[in-house]
């Protein structure tokens, strides 16, 4: 079934292409999205840019990064770990094809808050961004 296009399947069970997306991983795509739009909730820091004309525009790009103030390298890891699965869940949703998002981790909270508060602050942050 996963190999079927949307034309040869009727009904509910047409595959909606949706944008993919692809990780980071360039200093450069990092710094140009903290210069860019941002909004801070309890349990993330979200950075955005749209990507410019001269730069591939198809699909989503979303990296992760969490400073030593979130702790040592476990807890940092268990932040980026949430911070990917929020992304997994939110961004073929709520992102724009064409466009960086950067997820920081907080001290603190992007390791401990319920995932779903942390799954509403990234929506909420998302719809705050593309306002």
């Amino acid at each position: 079934m996963a190999d079927q296009t949307v034309s040869q399947m009727d009904g509910p069970q047409a595959v909606f292409a949706r944008p993919t997306l692809s990780v980071l991983t360039k200093r450069a795509d990092f710094v140009r999205c903290s210069n860019a739009k941002r909004h801070g909730t309890a349990g993330i820091h979200l950075q955005a840019r749209k990507r410019r004309d001269d730069e591939p525009v198809n699909g989503i790009r979303v990296g992760f990064t969490s400073s030593k103030k979130v702790g040592n390298a476990v807890a940092r890891n268990r932040a980026k770990r949430r911070l990917r699965e929020i992304a997994r869940i939110v961004l073929p949703q709520y992102g724009r094809d064409g466009w960086d998002y950067v997820l920081v981790g907080r001290a603190g909270t992007t390791a401990s808050l319920p995932f779903t508060q942390l799954q509403s602050d990234m929506i909420r942050a998302m719809e705050r961004v593309h306002k």
